[in-house]
């Protein structure tokens, strides 16, 4: 199923890629969050990777710098190209068709984006990344929240384009993922970002 929403959240990120290739820096907890999640993965000897929402690319660069191989997928064809050119085997892919890989990954790797998917999606997404994820194998997803709440917000001095988001309280996300994975740690960091979302969850689960 194709939605308007989906077309919307394209729209602006092939506008935003130029500006989000160009920002390599990353603040202080995005970095603390991805190396945790890399050190458990080299830890427990993992190879393979698919980033979802691979953005620009840095992160899915970061991880193949440190020794695993990744494939990255991304709605945006623009961010996609960006992948490409930074050496990413990268392809333009939503999140709803993970399963026609027909492969599966040691690790998956989601720092948000699956909070461009409402509720009523989540767990037929959340489904889709466990046929892809392999034996044992490690889910990261992180994500603003502290609130259910669902709202569309336009960055008009980027685009007119409206994008979609899902804000997940601390329980639901809890009660959903533990339908799907084994909660191995469930972080709440308070990213104080100035706007009304100042939570994230950083969640680390393994496949059942």
């Amino acid at each position: 199923m194709y939605s308007q929403y989906k077309e919307n959240i394209k729209k602006y990120y092939n506008t935003e890629a130029e500006l989000r290739n160009s920002k390599s820096v990353k603040v202080d907890w995005k970095i603390q969050v991805r190396d945790k999640f890399c050190k458990l993965a080299k830890h427990e000897n993992k190879e393979t990777l698919l980033e979802l929402g691979a953005d620009a690319g840095y992160d899915s660069q970061f991880f193949m710098d440190n020794g695993l191989k990744v494939i990255a997928v991304d709605l945006s064809n623009e961010m996609v190209k960006n992948c490409l050119e930074k050496g990413i085997e990268a392809y333009e892919m939503d999140f709803y068709s993970l399963s026609s890989f027909e492969k599966n990954f040691d690790c998956i790797y989601a720092i948000n984006t699956l909070l461009h998917v409402p509720k009523t999606d989540l767990n037929h997404v959340l489904n889709e990344i466990n046929l892809v994820l392999g034996m044992n194998g490690l889910f990261y997803m992180g994500l603003y929240g502290g609130q259910d709440a669902e709202n569309e917000f336009v960055k008009s001095e980027v685009s007119d384009a409206p994008r979609f988001f899902s804000f997940h309280s601390d329980s639901y996300l809890k009660t959903t993922l533990e339908n799907h994975f084994d909660i191995l740690d469930f972080e709440t960091i308070d990213v104080s970002t100035g706007s009304e979302i100042d939570i994230f969850h950083s969640i680390i689960m393994r496949k059942k």
